[in-house]
């Protein structure tokens, strides 16, 4: 005799009309536009709290450089000071709702996953938030207390570096995003290792090639493009791929228990 599907499982069974998915998305979206705003309202009340903060690598590289004595940032507009607090407060309100913007790419992914992997989903929201988190704070206290030591001390008696804080802070926002983005690798592995289109042996198979890819990829999204920057910044995407390696061939067990 045939089983009876009961009707909700039949409702879960169906796929979810194409507008339907653009109106979800346009929820998902909506909803991590209001927790980055939300973020940002709340970081400007501390910009300039903020502002010492992400200043200080820049403050230790010319300290030690110059005899102890740290160079100054300046701005070169009258709007330029107003500008940059609030530039500061929409970048730390995005780090502020990673969670949320992590939580609401995963509900969209949802509906195209097993009710045995759904499950995961808090725990790759915590693991995704980590992941950027690490890679943001190698950024800072490793690749900007190098990157910073190696870029200015190129100054001369003829060559004097004068920096606007605009231009500082996009750079120095910049490689904390690109750095972020990088330490996703784990979780990207696990994801294509979830859904079949990544396994262990591939990617122990094309290790070499990996490495190679690495140094490319480090040349052409290190924002200054010094070897030093590139450097520190290959070294974690080789590490990361071998703990990719790792977390694939973990995803890919348990994908067949």
């Amino acid at each position: 005799m045939n089983d009876v599907i009961p009707e909700s499982h039949r409702h879960e069974e169906k796929e979810m009309p194409f507008l339907e998915h653009l109106e979800e998305l346009r929820w998902r979206l909506l909803n991590s536009l209001a927790a980055i705003v939300a973020g940002a309202i709340l970081a400007y009340f501390f910009s300039d709290e903020i502002l010492a903060i992400l200043i200080k690598p820049y403050h230790d590289a010319t300290s030690h450089l110059f005899n102890g004595e740290a160079k100054k940032l300046i701005f070169l507009n009258p709007t330029g000071g107003f500008m940059l607090h609030v530039k500061l407060a929409i970048f730390s309100g995005f780090l502020v709702a990673l969670p949320v913007v992590f939580y609401q790419i995963w509900q969209f992914v949802v509906p195209g996953l097993l009710e045995k992997e759904r499950k995961y989903v808090p725990l790759v929201v915590f693991l995704s938030t980590l992941c950027f988190a690490a890679g943001a704070l190698f950024c800072y206290f490793v690749v900007l207390r190098y990157g910073l030591r190696f870029l200015l001390s190129f100054e001369s008696a003829d060559l004097v570096a004068t920096l606007s804080v605009n231009e500082y802070l996009e750079f120095i926002t910049m490689l904390i995003l690109v750095f972020g983005i990088v330490f996703e690798m784990p979780i990207l592995a696990f994801i294509l290792s979830k859904i079949g289109l990544l396994t262990p042996a591939f990617m122990r198979h094309y290790r070499r090639h990996g490495i190679v890819t690495m140094f490319i990829i480090a040349a052409v999204i290190t924002p200054t493009g010094d070897i030093i920057n590139q450097l520190l910044l290959a070294g974690p995407l080789i590490v990361l791929y071998e703990v990719s390696i790792l977390v694939s061939k973990i995803a890919r067990k348990h994908s067949y228990e």
